[in-house]
């Protein structure tokens, strides 16, 4: 498997004059027509960034991978939206309107594990910092840190169900069939994948310091399942690379 790596500019609050799509002119090659004026902005990307480059432990990977997974659900919202407005595909109006309803809510429940993610982690933090003086502290902290490690892999293995949940919802984006917004589908997988191979590192590097095999064991299972529900979509989307 090829590893890529991904260099993502978010400018900051640009007001352009663009079509609904983002190309100028008259006809956009995404197949809308006309023009207005568009705020670029994300608001609360940059602080979000700042925060996940300071030297504070969250947030940390898992978060960052529940943003990039709700960026592939937002670009298939966006397909079907574009898809739903233009006459010439009005045979897939109503599955467009359901991918839109669809993506949106999974965006949705994208930016609602983020939190949890970084409160998961949090958690695990705390515990590593419990006292160990006595053997009543090292047992209280034992129990405490291998709970927190516990949730902690269950909140990226949660997010790994939302991103098969997303690669399957670009399924549906792309058999809507415009041809103007494959490369946005395309980016759309490749983003899911992204936060799916994020969540499964951080799934595993808890299981590394879990002391309890069953629970490791169920959660890889569980993971496993998901994984290979989302690889046959991908291996059939995706095109091969060079």
């Amino acid at each position: 498997m090829v590893e890529l790596s991904w260099w993502i500019v978010i400018k900051h609050a640009v007001l352009v004059e663009t079509s609904s799509t983002g190309a100028t002119g008259a006809s956009s090659p995404r197949g809308v027509s006309g023009s207005s004026l568009v705020d670029r902005g994300v608001d609360g990307i940059d602080a979000y960034l700042d925060r996940l480059a300071s030297a504070d432990p969250t947030p940390g990977g898992g978060s960052a991978a529940t943003l990039v997974g709700a960026m592939g659900a937002a670009l298939c919202a966006m397909v079907a939206r574009i898809t739903s407005a233009n006459e010439r595909y009005a045979q897939v109006h109503e599955a467009a309107l359901r991918v839109v309803a669809g993506a949106d809510a999974l965006r949705d429940r994208f930016q609602a594990a983020r939190p949890l993610d970084e409160a998961a982690y949090g958690r695990v933090v705390e515990a590593s910092a419990l006292p160990k003086a006595s053997e009543a502290d090292k047992r209280h902290r034992t129990a405490t840190l291998q709970a927190a490690l516990i949730a902690a892999a269950e909140a990226p293995l949660a997010v790994a169900g939302l991103c098969a949940e997303g690669i399957a919802l670009a399924d549906r984006a792309n058999a809507l069939e415009n041809t103007h917004l494959a490369s946005d589908v395309e980016c759309a997988l490749h983003f899911l994948r992204a936060a799916l191979a994020a969540s499964i590192a951080n799934v595993r590097i808890n299981h590394r310091f879990i002391k309890d095999p069953e629970t490791v064991r169920v959660q890889d299972e569980r993971l496993i399942a998901i994984v290979n529900e989302a690889h046959v979509t991908l291996e059939r989307l995706l095109p091969r690379l060079p």
